[in-house]
């Protein structure tokens, strides 16, 4: 049995989702769980529902914003006063920047961007893409403890059962030591949507829209089922949507429940960035696209014409 700590974000008062699912996989380990920044008693009765024994509120100065250095220097004076095996948490914009840093400073493994793991006793087996998505590489951590390990926010799903823990809750003070690089503005996007990389269901759309304007309908149909928005790589160059809404391997990674691609071709830099989603459903003029490979179900045909009606027929199963 390994002592475990969940690091998670929290985002308008609430914990990310991912923790959830990453929390769900740990059944049989001891897990603790850590925000910096203070937490609601109910979201900390939801982290102990899905098995958390304590979370720890980690607070001090200069940590009411993110900053790379800060959060690491925190978390690091934190994690080594501890006995933890393992740290994990989602693979998130701010892991990405954060987390090579503290596993640095233990001179520690990571193994980032998982989509699946297993315990074995206390050794961790972990699977992550390689190559964009090409092939699956097992990976196993060695070396100094803890080990550290990213997950892929959608990719192993919420638990049906999870085992409920203690939910002690404590404050920590901690320091964020010297921070040379501060963060003085976060630009939010304009949408209210969920951020694509946490969206359950996308919608995306390709070169085919034609325009900005066009991505009109799939908005529609959006807001129908609940979906955020997305764009390829060729509308996104070509203007027809903003960078924030590209998925590919150039763009976000995404692992939702249920995507549908629509005018959008399939080109290798975009199946990088879709191709752990549960269920693909495309929609292209062209029957030889590459697409069609890789979806669960294609739709042959004119997006402009099938896409108003998949919102019409929601309509009447939502309602």
């Amino acid at each position: 049995m390994s002592n475990v700590l969940v690091y998670s974000e929290v985002s308008n008062d609430k914990i990310k989702p991912v923790t959830l699912e990453i929390l769900g996989k740990l059944s049989g380990q001891n897990v603790d769980v850590a925000v910096i920044g203070d937490l609601s008693d109910d979201q900390v009765k939801v982290l102990a529902e899905y098995g958390a024994a304590k979370v720890h509120k980690l607070k001090g100065e200069n940590l009411d914003k993110y900053s790379p250095e800060g959060f690491s220097n925190a978390l690091h004076e934190f994690i080594k006063s501890g006995s933890y095996d393992y740290v994990m948490c989602g693979a998130t914009a701010l892991a990405k920047d954060m987390v090579p840093r503290l596993a640095t400073k233990f001179d520690a493994g990571l193994a980032s961007d998982c989509t699946n793991f297993i315990f074995e006793g206390d050794t961790f087996h972990g699977t992550r893409p390689l190559f964009a998505g090409k092939c699956l590489a097992k990976v196993e951590l060695q070396g100094p403890k803890p080990h550290f390990v990213t997950v892929r926010p959608n990719a192993l799903g919420m638990p049906e059962s999870p085992s409920s823990g203690a939910g002690e809750a404590a404050e920590t003070s901690v320091s964020a030591g010297e921070i040379r690089a501060t963060i003085k503005e976060i630009i939010a996007s304009a949408s209210e949507k969920v951020d694509l990389t946490e969206a359950n269901i996308i919608v995306s759309g390709g070169r085919a829209m034609k325009n900005s304007d066009n991505f009109k309908i799939l908005h529609e149909l959006a807001d129908v089922i609940g979906a955020t928005v997305g764009a390829s790589r060729a509308a996104v160059d070509s203007g027809y949507a903003s960078p924030d809404m590209q998925v590919g391997q150039t763009g976000k990674t995404v692992s939702p429940s249920l995507y549908i691609a629509c005018g959008i071709s399939g080109a290798i830099q975009h199946l990088a960035g879709m191709r752990t989603s549960k269920v693909i459903v495309a929609i292209n003029t062209d029957p030889d696209a590459p697409i069609f490979t890789k979806a669960d179900y294609g739709i042959v045909g004119d997006l402009y014409k099938i896409v108003p009606i998949m919102t019409e027929e929601f309509k009447k199963i939502m309602d």
